[in-house]
């Protein structure tokens, strides 16, 4: 019994001492924050990237629509000669456009994915400048962390920061000048 006593108090001892040293490591840190997305959508190159995206997804939406007109075409023959051909036929028939409908599913899925890959692609260079460049900046100033203020989607991560904290901690503009913005 005095074994476990001395044993757990020797541990909460150690516990103490290393949440102290963690505390004292921690007011020593330096944590900035950027906003990516501000010096994503002010970046000249960003237009560029984005005409390209959209002509990429206008040339897919004008495939799939392609496909689409022709799947209408075959079930609309289908329904005219619906009355007059054999039921084997008519089931080869429907089975036919089954897989057809299958196919143009699939095409939209491609499609989508091929979209997501080529944003990627031409995303990527800016995000590695992006990136490089908040290197540099958190590394002039000795920065030990830089959060993102908002997820990919624009949600708001950091909710608030009071002004003088936003003053020294918020590296978006130097980032920006970083990259001549």
């Amino acid at each position: 019994m005095i074994k476990k006593a001395t044993i757990l108090g020797f541990l909460t001892f150690i516990l103490a001492l290393s949440l102290q040293a963690g505390t004292a490591e921690a007011q020593d840190m330096r944590i900035g924050f950027v906003e990516p997305r501000a010096v994503l959508e002010r970046m000249p190159e960003m237009r560029a990237v984005e005409q390209r995206l959209q002509n990429f997804i206008n040339r897919k939406r004008d495939e799939l629509t392609q496909l689409e007109q022709n799947f209408q075409q075959e079930v609309e023959t289908y329904q005219q000669r619906a009355g007059v051909i054999s039921d084997a036929v008519r089931e080869q028939e429907e089975e036919r456009l089954g897989q057809l409908q299958f196919e143009l599913q699939q095409s939209q899925g491609q499609a989508e994915q091929e979209i997501r890959q080529r944003q990627a692609e031409l995303m990527s260079p800016l995000l590695e400048q992006v990136q490089n460049a908040i290197d540099e900046v958190a590394s002039e100033r000795g920065m030990d962390y830089i959060l993102n203020t908002t997820t990919s989607t624009g949600d708001v991560i950091i909710l608030y920061v009071n002004e003088e904290i936003r003053a020294e901690n918020d590296i978006t503009d130097a980032v920006m000048r970083n990259l001549g913005i």
